[in-house]
């Protein structure tokens, strides 16, 4: 069968999914309306499936003969936001908006599922439909891990619909695509004091500003130019009066980049420093750090099976090249257990929508980017089973 030609004949179910979902967002974890539509359109397609991570769905598609796993994967949630929009599916739920293209993700797996359900006749393996809980807050993904999703799974695909993409464009090359996130805090206990003795106690302010300014000198100073990479103090709060020495501070802030090794090394970097620096100072800092995402980064195999994939639906044309992002993602936690490729996929098209930026409140698709969505879903599971052993 034609993958394009039956993602064109699935687009309005495509559609309809899309604007259902996108009037009924649910937050990170607590997707329940729409795991469970997930689940009653894979029983309608005769899909074995099953709940996981109490909002995450699990599907599989077992092809006529034996072969690997391929998985395929869809984030669900929605953003605490309140839309701006006066479109007929503007969402329904008061502070809660999909901004970010997931109800999207989640229609077109769901294309696809009924794509390569038409066509399971011809697959040398088995499709995992993975529909995950959680991607906003970075917790659905390793949820998901944990409970087995990845298990037998030879390969995965991602991907992200793009409001900085023309829609028939996507972008699937290798190496690095998204960056690591990580959350720094840091408590800084002084000596409070009367501001016009300053001598008499440990300024935590003084200590907090030269901390900030230290902890700079670790981009510019100890990781190499060629690895992009950015340390960003977010909160500073310090001090209670104009006359009065503060005897504590508290920073928070973020760490990105590309490269694992880097990412592996701002933990005890951030700390020698903060620890150093309050120690000159006489002062003492309590440290913690989160890894919330590590870098996405596109296996070279994975990527080049993609390209092919993009060729077959839309033409040499539509191979998008598109920059990497500082934004982050969790989906590299399955690509620990098995090779994976994250693809964006177009959807900007100012000649029929007014362009806006991914969380904004009036944030919206071109939706003919579902279709080619769901087509790259489908024959990129079709080329990974059925391609040269």
């Amino acid at each position: 069968m034609n993958i394009k030609a039956l993602a064109q004949k699935y687009k309005q179910y495509n559609v309809d999914l899309r604007r259902e979902f996108h009037m009924y967002p649910e937050p990170s974890m607590k997707e329940f309306r729409t795991s469970n539509r997930v689940i009653e359109e894979l029983e309608k397609m005769g899909i074995e499936c099953k709940k996981v991570a109490e909002t995450g769905v699990v599907g599989i598609i077992r092809g006529e003969m034996s072969g690997k796993t391929v998985a395929l994967r869809a984030d669900m949630d929605a953003l605490e936001l309140t839309e701006a929009t006066t479109k007929d599916y503007k969402s329904k739920v008061d502070g809660m908006m999909h901004a970010c293209g997931h109800d999207g993700h989640t229609s077109s797996l769901l294309t696809a599922a009924q794509i390569l359900n038409d066509m399971k006749d011809e697959l040398r393996g088995n499709v995992k439909l993975i529909f995950q809980p959680g991607e906003e807050i970075a917790m659905g993904a390793r949820k998901m891990i944990e409970e087995g999703v990845m298990e037998t799974v030879d390969g995965i695909l991602g991907i992200h619909l793009w409001n900085d993409m023309d829609v028939g464009k996507i972008s699937v090359e290798a190496g690095p695509r998204m960056a690591s996130a990580g959350i720094f805090k840091i408590n800084i206990r002084g000596k409070g004091g009367h501001g016009s003795m300053p001598n008499q106690g440990v300024d935590a302010v003084v200590v907090g500003s030269a901390m900030v300014m230290n902890i700079q000198s670790i981009v510019s100073r100890e990781i190499s130019p060629l690895h992009p990479a950015v340390i960003s103090v977010g909160i500073f709060h310090s001090g209670t009066r104009f006359n009065v020495i503060a005897g504590e501070a508290y920073l928070e802030g973020t760490t990105r980049c590309f490269d694992t090794e880097v990412n592996n090394s701002f933990e005890e970097r951030i700390k020698r420093v903060a620890e150093n620096t309050a120690k000159s100072y006489r002062a003492e800092v309590d440290f913690s750090y989160k890894q919330v995402v590590i870098p996405t980064i596109n296996d070279p195999n994975m990527s080049f099976i993609a390209q092919r994939s993009v060729e077959k639906i839309c033409g040499k044309d539509a191979i998008g090249i598109y920059e990497k992002t500082t934004g982050g993602e969790d989906f590299p936690y399955y690509t620990q257990k098995a090779p994976g490729v994250f693809a964006f996929v177009g959807t900007k098209n100012e000649d029929k929508l007014e362009n806006y930026p991914h969380h904004h409140p009036k944030f919206d698709i071109d939706e003919d980017a579902l279709e080619v969505a769901a087509a790259l879903y489908a024959q990129f599971a079709f080329d990974f089973l059925n391609g040269k052993k």
